[in-house]
């Protein structure tokens, strides 16, 4: 059965001038699993591509030559239309591409578990900077109280994305219809969030399916195992393809010092108005932002989200001083 490309995002634009064209699925060390118009290809991508920038991703489209001896390989990667990508945790300039070519993030998290300082505000970074459409997907929510706290402080940080809440144990699940809404034929959406958020559960009800493999829990700090270990395209049959990713875990220093300047850039910039130019926003006299709090001119909560990054970051500088 011949496969439509029209499915996995196709558009003119990624036409090769040499080679069959196709889309990677999969990467798995130096071999990708690609779909093309005959159906799922392995093919092999050489060392020395693999450690250039433009390595292989999921999402890639590219072009694709047979070789006698070596069977399929990668011949060019085609112009990526934008990328989500962070900064490698363990260089402070390398560029880490997660996905390529995406329309729609969704950054999904537990309400079943505490927000990190700053985490929720780096993956709006990461998100925002592939210029794709970014929302927050909120699952587990039959665990917690739809009244919740975590929720309201993550509507007061992320006060222009579209926040979504999914329960999917309630019958019909609540807030799947949505979501599916979201999705259509040829729309790739990739999956944001720590290890045991729901990625894959939520991947799973969406395509219908037992798809993707999920995992326990631990109980005393709500931490999952990482049931997902590489990036995966998943086709859903009613239009749209799914990208699950691994949990991220490591989110660095410069990514935290972005955040703070982008997401809160309102409070950064009352902040210049203070009296004190190292003032923390508590008690101090003439603080700008404690009195735009009193005024109810900004959300306490997003104060509060403010604050705790800042002062995550300045904990992080101190640390690397010392080592």
């Amino acid at each position: 059965m011949k496969i439509d490309l029209r499915d996995y995002g196709y558009k003119p634009e990624f036409e090769p001038s040499l080679g069959e064209l196709g889309r990677i699925v999969r990467v798995d060390r130096g071999e990708c699993d690609v779909i093309t118009t005959k159906g799922v290809l392995r093919v092999l991508s050489d060392s020395q591509r693999a450690q250039n920038l433009l390595a292989p991703v999921v999402g890639d489209w590219i072009s694709i030559i047979e070789d006698p001896d070596l069977g399929f390989l990668i011949n060019e990667i085609l112009d990526r239309s934008n990328t989500v990508s962070r900064r490698d945790p363990s260089e402070q300039i390398i560029e880490q591409v997660l996905v390529a070519n995406i329309d729609h993030v969704f950054i999904v998290h537990g309400l079943d578990r505490p927000l990190p300082p700053g985490r929720l505000e780096r993956f709006l970074i990461i998100a925002r900077d592939s210029k794709a459409e970014v929302s927050i997907v909120l699952t587990k929510a039959d665990q917690i109280e739809e009244s919740s706290e975590l929720k309201t402080t993550i509507q007061a940080v992320a006060v222009d994305v579209p926040i979504f809440t999914v329960s999917l144990k309630s019958e019909p699940p609540e807030g799947l219809k949505a979501l599916r809404d979201l999705m259509r034929v040829g729309k790739t959406i990739a999956l944001l969030g720590e290890s045991g958020a729901g990625k894959s559960t939520l991947i799973n009800a969406l395509i219908g399916d037992e798809i993707m493999t999920t995992g326990e829990v631990r109980t005393g700090d709500k931490k999952g195992r990482h049931t997902t270990v590489s990036r995966e395209m998943i086709l859903r049959p009613e239009g749209g393809v799914l990208i699950d990713t691994p949990g991220v875990r490591s989110i660095g220093l410069w990514d935290a010092q972005e955040a703070l300047e982008r997401v809160f850039e309102d409070l950064e910039d009352l902040a210049t108005q203070c009296r004190f130019n190292d003032c923390m926003h508590s008690s101090e006299p003439d603080c700008a932002i404690s009195k735009a709090r009193e005024k109810g001119q900004i959300d306490s909560r997003r104060v509060e989200r403010y604050i705790a990054l800042r002062d995550e970051l300045e904990d992080q500088k101190n640390r690397e001083v010392k080592e």
